[in-house]
């Protein structure tokens, strides 16, 4: 499996449902924007501190950003 792209699809995925823009979840979780693009595309490998970051802002159990979900 292709974790960096689950994880990346499910902050992605958790965002929208928010109507968060990339802008407003990387300012909040304090991240530049273009590292939070790379996290959703799949290309990023984030932090642990970040992940932590990013679900507190979104509200979720960092658990989260690994459900493997079927498309």
């Amino acid at each position: 499996m292709e974790w960096e792209k689950i994880v990346g699809a499910n902050i992605r995925r958790l965002r929208k449902e928010r109507g968060l823009s990339q802008e407003t979840l990387a300012g909040e979780a304090g991240l530049a924007m273009r590292h939070l693009g790379r996290i959703e595309r799949g290309e990023g490998n984030p932090t642990v501190a970040i992940l932590g970051k990013l679900a507190d802002v979104l509200s979720v159990h960092p658990a989260e950003f690994y459900a493997h979900r079927s498309p």
